[in-house]
């Protein structure tokens, strides 16, 4: 199903929530790239750039290599900040699991569905060396002793977003942080065409 006609059911509230989280994480990151705080640069870099623009350089660099749908996969994952993690869900007002959560931003942005589980997930798509993430691409982590047992969105700039766990909400993390260091897993590119991808859900 085509992601204008999935966010067009959405009530119009979160619609509005989702629209205000992209602007302020394209005015966020436009700033971090231009590395000035000037609002005359900001102002200059916007119209540049158009509204939504391009999420820094790397994001830039992800639609011309990986997928022109990268830049509005990270935006759109951006609107769910604050949404509480809960394992086995699948939807924005049920919650969101890790696993859950990819698979949305792919359906929704994308049009393809991916395996439910996060080590499903990992063999479904095609590995690729951690200096080559772009945004939009996956990232892994062995967080119950098990291979590939968390996943998340990589957005640039070492950064990720995901649901962490039960009591938590999806957010941005940084890969550097020690814990996440430690446990990365590998990184992943969703293809155009990933192999088996329904076959592999439940």
């Amino acid at each position: 199903m085509a992601y204008a006609s999935l966010t067009s059911s959405l009530p119009r509230s979160i619609k509005l929530r989702k629209a205000c989280v992209a602007l302020v994480w394209v005015l966020a990151t436009g700033a971090m790239a231009q590395n000035s705080g000037n609002n005359d640069d900001m102002a200059a870099f916007m119209q540049d750039k158009g509204l939504i623009g391009k999420l820094g350089d790397q994001v830039s660099a992800a639609g011309k290599v990986v997928s022109d749908k990268a830049s509005e996969l990270v935006v759109n994952a951006m609107g769910f900040l604050g949404v509480p993690y809960k394992r086995g869900g699948n939807s924005f007002d049920q919650g969101l699991d890790c696993s859950g959560f990819v698979r949305l931003m792919y359906e929704q942005t994308v049009g393809l569905v991916l395996p439910r589980r996060s080590a499903e997930q990992a063999a479904a798509t095609q590995p690729i060396d951690k200096s080559e993430l772009q945004p939009g691409d996956l990232v892994f982590f062995n967080t119950l002793k098990s291979a590939f047992s968390h996943v998340g969105i990589y957005v640039g700039d070492n950064k990720f977003i995901h649901s962490p766990r039960s009591g938590g909400v999806i957010r941005v993390e940084d890969m550097r942080v020690s814990y996440w260091q430690q446990r990365f897993d590998g990184a992943r590119r969703v293809e155009a065409a990933p192999v088996s991808l329904k076959a592999t859900s439940p």
